[in-house]
């Protein structure tokens, strides 16, 4: 098997930004994936003790599909986010300091006009993860599935829909959900599968039109009886792994 792209969302339920590799730690996710947030102003979420929520509580495509037209990127190296409107408004800010926060919440909650609730506020929290999963993970999902989905449903369905880390090819079409609990050498790294991935609302949402155009969790339960594309993996050896690199099924 091999690893054919790769990706990171510092924003959740923002832009994907493809990465060429990833150097992980036990326990952790991608570097920066899902480190900032919009939370939503009756989220309760408290930077201060900083909890897992439901992703309902913050901007997200599940609620939010038209956020799907912003277009964000962030450079790690100076903590610059910048994320720029389809009417050409746009956004650069510090995300790691606080006022440069403040200024991408007012502009974010302004985009989001009334679906924005209370006052929501955009947050970093070193160490904290604000993924869909209580449990940091890192999300794979097999081309061949994919592609079987597709053909089974005769349509195309972007792969971004589904908003993966790790795209691989080389397995056959859903041989993944055979291996729960099983460990996959990565590179250098090794992750141990921990469940499958149940997919959400925001597969709804066309990435390139920020339209909710497709319905995928009918056309799965439909055609295979279960809502089910991808795995979601644990780190449990630390390492570095690219794009071209091996992916090996441990005894």
């Amino acid at each position: 098997m091999r690893i054919e792209y790769l990706y990171r969302y510092p924003v959740k339920g923002l832009t994907a930004e493809a990465l060429e590799w990833a150097a992980v730690e036990p326990g952790g996710t991608i570097p920066w994936d899902r480190a900032f947030a919009l939370a939503q102003g009756d989220s309760g979420f408290d930077p201060a003790e900083p909890r897992w929520l439901q992703k309902a509580n913050f901007m997200c495509l599940m609620k939010n599909a038209r956020i799907a037209s912003l277009f964000s990127f962030f450079d790690a190296r100076s903590g610059m986010l910048a994320i720029r409107a389809p009417d050409g408004s746009a956004v650069v800010e510090n995300a790691l300091t606080e006022a440069g926060r403040e200024r991408i919440s007012a502009f974010l909650t302004e985009f989001m006009g009334e679906e924005a609730r209370g006052r929501p506020a955009f947050h970093y929290v070193p160490e904290h993860s604000f993924a869909d999963q209580p449990r940091k993970v890192i999300s794979l999902i097999n081309l061949a599935s994919l592609r079987d989905y597709e053909a089974r449903a005769g349509v195309r369905r972007h792969r971004r829909r589904f908003r993966a880390n790790v795209w691989f090819s080389g397995a056959p079409a859903w041989a993944e959900r055979n291996w729960m609990d099983q460990q996959l050498q990565l590179g250098r790294a090794v992750l141990q599968v921990v469940k499958p991935i149940t997919r959400c609302p925001a597969t709804e949402v066309n990435p390139e039109t920020a339209v909710r155009d497709a319905d995928p969790l009918t056309e799965l339960r439909a055609l295979y009886g279960h809502t089910e594309l991808g795995v979601h993996a644990e780190v449990v050896e630390g390492g570095r792994f690219a794009v071209g690199d091996s992916i090996e099924l441990l005894p």
